[in-house]
């Protein structure tokens, strides 16, 4: 926090404003995204929050090609195409689906993309700052739409397991990985999360899947690794030459 405040105060007034829009807005984004997830997976449908989750590497690669004008390559251009029509089979029933879909996967993509430019303090600083404050944008709804409070151990249980191991460590890691790679690719390595999903539906739960969605999710899972395909073949090239190098000593 010391150190968060000395950055802070040593930054012009030009990047003052700059930070706090970018922390304000990250913090807006965050909140559209929890919001607009609830609210289609208790009022749409389950499977079109499953879709943004396809969708969100899509939009987070093509805002971060607009906005941050980060470079992409003709191989990763193809995957990107790839993503697009592995959405557009899962979604062709329902073109409500895919709506909804963008609408969340919009809000993620935007928060992705806003916090690959804030930089200069600590993520978990960052994380905190963003939490908090939409925490207290959501604290004048409070009184309108709360019920009774809750006495069971098991719902204080489930609640600090979802806030704690499925959204702040997520986002942390988020926050943490743009330090160092495009927001493109973290976009794009989210593809990771409805493929271990697909795959635990199919193996564990013994749901029932078309011949269309596995060949959309098979599509996907190329994409990923086509869009990937330059750092595999990269550490590829590196424990080739280790291995050479070893069996030489």
């Amino acid at each position: 926090m010391k150190e968060a405040v000395e950055t802070f105060n040593s930054m012009s007034a030009f990047e003052k404003r700059k930070t706090v829009l970018l922390n304000i807005g990250g913090s807006v984004f965050l909140m559209a995204n929890w919001f607009t997830f609830i609210y289609v997976m208790n009022h749409v449908s389950v499977k079109a929050t499953s879709l943004a989750y396809l969708v969100c590497p899509i939009l987070t690669t093509l805002l971060a090609y607009f906005i941050l004008h980060e470079k992409l390559s003709k191989t990763q251009w193809m995957a990107v195409g790839l993503s697009i029509s592995g959405c557009l089979l899962l979604s062709y029933a329902n073109i409500m689906d895919m709506f909804f879909s963008i609408i969340i996967g919009f809000t993620y993509a935007s928060y992705l993309v806003s916090q690959r430019v804030n930089k200069g303090f600590d993520k978990f600083i960052i994380l905190t700052f963003h939490i908090s404050l939409a925490a207290l944008f959501l604290l004048p709804f409070y009184p309108a739409y709360s019920g009774t409070i809750p006495t069971e151990f098991k719902f204080y249980f489930c609640i600090e397991t979802i806030a704690i191991l499925f959204t702040i460590f997520p986002l942390f890691l988020n926050l943490y990985a743009l330090s160092g790679i495009n927001s493109s690719t973290v976009g794009m390595l989210l593809n990771i999360n409805p493929m271990i999903a697909f795959l635990l539906a199919m193996f564990l739960y013994k749901e029932q899947f078309g011949l269309i969605q596995i060949i959309a999710y098979g599509i996907v899972f190329l994409a990923v690794i086509v869009f990937n395909s330059h750092h595999i073949f990269a550490m590829k090239q590196k424990f080739t030459i280790i291995s050479k190098d070893s069996k030489i000593t």
